[in-house]
């Protein structure tokens, strides 16, 4: 009996925040869908400004359970700076937790309304979302040769046309490094040798095009790439090997005590924009970030092990950030819960608002 109840409470850790992030769903995208059509008669920035502004209200609600709710400790290392930029977010990817990473940067300079994401094609399909995102700017991209360079660039460079304020997530791994899939780690290991790429160890080996493509679509409109390089405390097992990082229910479920964020600014004039030395320049940027892991998990000095180089300074997000947010979608979403009628928008809108934008992404190019 009691085992009983503590798996279930440990359980409800997950469910309870999953229920609501998903719940408030048709709520968000009823709202949006209002606000989308009112703005077919305004100008194309009045209605991106306002959509910027409810995207901020969502994801601060995601934050307020992935960081007040959970209690992570967020340790940064290096200067953020203080006024809002146009930039590209590239980041090692380990798990799906590292698209939140990238929304507690933003929020830290007030632009987590710009956060927008390079994605995998297999994504678009997610309920609501899928669309919704393609909608907000992101760009859903699909791997080698099936790779649509011409759409991304046409859609990046509309996005700058009208000035839209950007704060582009790309992992140029595309995929997760996960130490326990060792055929993918040797694959990516054996292409940079073949290639003449340094070998890395606690990354894969980054592609190029994505990364390329978006930094010379918008080189007029960026200030700077940023380049992060995460680490999750806690994946090591007792004989020193890496474990896999955390997943969303994981996380939530409050087993990530800490979160190292490795944070280093780099001018956009800094960056080659031939193919060639891109290259180069993005995989010598990755073997910085292996070098950083490898002393993070491996190094025999403990002033070096599980931290990274530098001062840390553990950066709390107040709750007067998040809880506004909560209390607006929850409100939302009480309404259509509570009456007959709502209960039907609210199915109809999870069901033919899946259904819409599944069509609408299989037309779209």
């Amino acid at each position: 009996m009691l085992l009983s109840l503590v798996v279930h409470t440990y359980s409800l850790r997950y469910w309870f925040p999953a229920t609501i992030m998903l719940g408030t769903a048709p709520a968000y995208l009823l709202s949006w869908g209002a606000w989308r059509l009112l703005s077919t008669v305004l100008p194309t920035k009045l209605y991106h400004k306002l959509d910027d502004r409810l995207y901020n209200i969502y994801q601060s609600m995601v934050l307020f359970f992935f960081e007040n709710y959970t209690g992570v400790e967020i340790i940064i290392y290096g200067d953020i700076p203080k006024n809002k930029e146009n930039v590209v977010y590239l980041s090692n990817h380990q798990c799906t937790v590292d698209w939140i990473i990238a929304d507690m940067l933003a929020t830290r300079q007030s632009a987590l309304g710009h956060v927008r994401y390079v994605l995998k094609d297999g994504l678009k399909w997610l309920p609501l979302y899928g669309w919704y995102f393609s909608q907000h700017g992101g760009i859903y991209v699909k791997r080698s040769a099936k790779f649509n360079e011409r759409a991304m660039r046409k859609k990046l460079v509309a996005q700058t046309q009208y000035g839209a304020p950007m704060y582009l997530v790309i992992f140029p791994e595309g995929t997760r490094y996960n130490p326990e899939l060792k055929n993918v780690i040797d694959a990516s290991q054996a292409f940079a040798a073949k290639e003449g790429l340094a070998v890395l160890k606690h990354t894969l080996t980054p592609r190029m095009k994505a990364s390329h493509v978006a930094i010379e679509s918008m080189k007029g409109h960026l200030d700077a790439v940023y380049d992060i390089t995460v680490a999750y405390e806690g994946t090591v097992d007792a004989s020193g090997q890496r474990r896999p990082a955390p997943s969303m229910p994981e996380f939530l479920c409050k087993e990530c005590p800490r979160v190292h964020i490795h944070f280093d600014r780099v001018d956009i004039k800094e960056i080659p924009p031939e193919p060639v030395f891109f290259r180069r320049w993005l995989h010598e940027r990755f073997e910085i970030k292996d070098r950083l892991l490898t002393d993070f998990y491996e190094s025999e000095d403990a002033d070096k092990l599980h931290r990274f180089p530098g001062e840390g300074r553990v950066s709390p997000l107040k709750l007067s950030k998040t809880l506004p947010s909560v209390i607006i979608l929850g409100g939302l979403m009480l309404p259509l819960l509570l009456t007959e009628s709502g209960r039907k928008l609210y199915v109809r809108t999870w069901v033919y608002g899946t259904l819409l934008g599944w069509l609408w992404m299989n037309v779209s190019p």
